[in-house]
């Protein structure tokens, strides 16, 4: 009997537990998501009534399904335009995360080491007009690399994809070709080259493709251990993608707008890394779910206090602490 009654007090207890869950759901970026699910996860540990199921499917698809109304929230690593913004039935509210960097990374036989890129042999390069490894221009920036006589395979992504935004953003403001024809935006028509669904998926294309080079998200690439290039910034020194580098780049930012929908590529400064980017929360500022809004109020403040720490080890800038303040104040209108 006691056997018996155990059994159905645990399953009592599961019931209950299930009952008492609440899942949010969202979706977009690739670019942060090492960075949500570490916060997903810890946060689930300080509130187990509270569960997270977030979609990494490109930014693209978050901005879809956040005016869809499919998803609780989504995510973004470009800016919603706003003509996006008036498709909505009501209002969606950006909240920035965290910092990232957006690199060159390649996959050259017989170079192992950093490779130096200019903005306008980037911008060549995935123009198609700069197709082999041994190019006089590759080679005159960097002196003492013996590249070979391999033909450059491009790769950018496949999805839409807030990280092609960051990219195509920064290769915009530096080529007038690149602007005058491919442009910048989730989803461009590119020269050339092939496509990979998400960060991880071009990534996994560069490791097995030799001649290659793609545009990922910096984690991605020291988690793959694949080899990434230093860029010229907009003040003429090479720099290498890193938390400093990318604080760097945010901090040329003198005035955040009320909306925090703002560009640091090509950000001015000697220690500026020029592919950084903020990333986006898309909040709405009423949820069709009141429980629900107060639970994300209630995360994103802690993301945004005690989550701002987490982001080190995961080579993510944490907020700078002018911003963090902001969103502290525009996180009290979600409900």
């Amino acid at each position: 009997m006691s056997r018996r009654f155990g059994l159905v007090l645990c399953l009592a207890v599961f019931v209950v537990s299930a009952w008492g869950q609440t899942t949010i759901n969202g979706a977009g970026a690739t670019f942060p998501y090492p960075m949500y699910s570490k916060w997903f996860s810890e946060y689930r540990k300080l509130h187990s009534d509270v569960q997270f199921n977030y979609q990494s499917i490109g930014s693209g698809g978050g901005i879809r399904q956040v005016l869809a109304g499919t998803v609780d929230f989504g995510a973004s690593d470009g800016p919603m335009t706003d003509d996006q913004l008036s498709q909505y039935n009501g209002k969606l509210l950006h909240i920035p995360t965290v910092m990232g960097a957006v690199v060159p990374a390649y996959n050259v036989p017989g170079v192992a080491g950093e490779v130096k890129f200019t903005p306008d042999v980037l911008a060549d390069i995935f123009l198609g007009k700069i197709n082999n490894w041994n190019d006089a221009r590759l080679a005159k920036i960097n002196p003492g690399v013996t590249f070979p006589n391999q033909t450059i395979v491009t790769l950018h992504r496949s999805d839409g994809s807030g990280t092609t935004y960051i990219f195509t953003d920064y290769l915009s403001k530096v080529s007038n070709e690149w602007k005058d024809s491919a442009g910048k935006g989730t989803s461009v028509k590119w020269p050339s080259g092939l496509g990979g669904k998400g960060n991880e998926g071009v990534a996994g294309q560069i490791r097995t493709l030799p001649g290659s080079i793609g545009y990922i998200e910096l984690i991605y690439a020291v988690q793959n251990k694949i080899p990434y290039g230093v860029v010229r910034n907009a003040s003429g020194n090479f720099v290498k993608a890193s938390l400093e580098s990318v604080t760097a780049a945010a901090a040329s930012v003198k005035t955040m707008p009320a909306d925090f929908r703002v560009s640091i590529t090509n950000a001015p400064g000697k220690d500026s890394y020029p592919i950084s980017s903020f990333t986006w929360l898309l909040i709405p500022e009423k949820s069709k779910d009141a429980a629900k809004g107060k639970l994300i109020a209630g995360f994103l403040s802690w993301m945004v206090t005690d989550g701002q720490s987490m982001t080190g080890a995961l080579t993510y800038a944490p907020l700078p602490a002018s911003v963090t303040e902001k969103v502290k104040v525009a996180i009290k209108n979600v409900r």
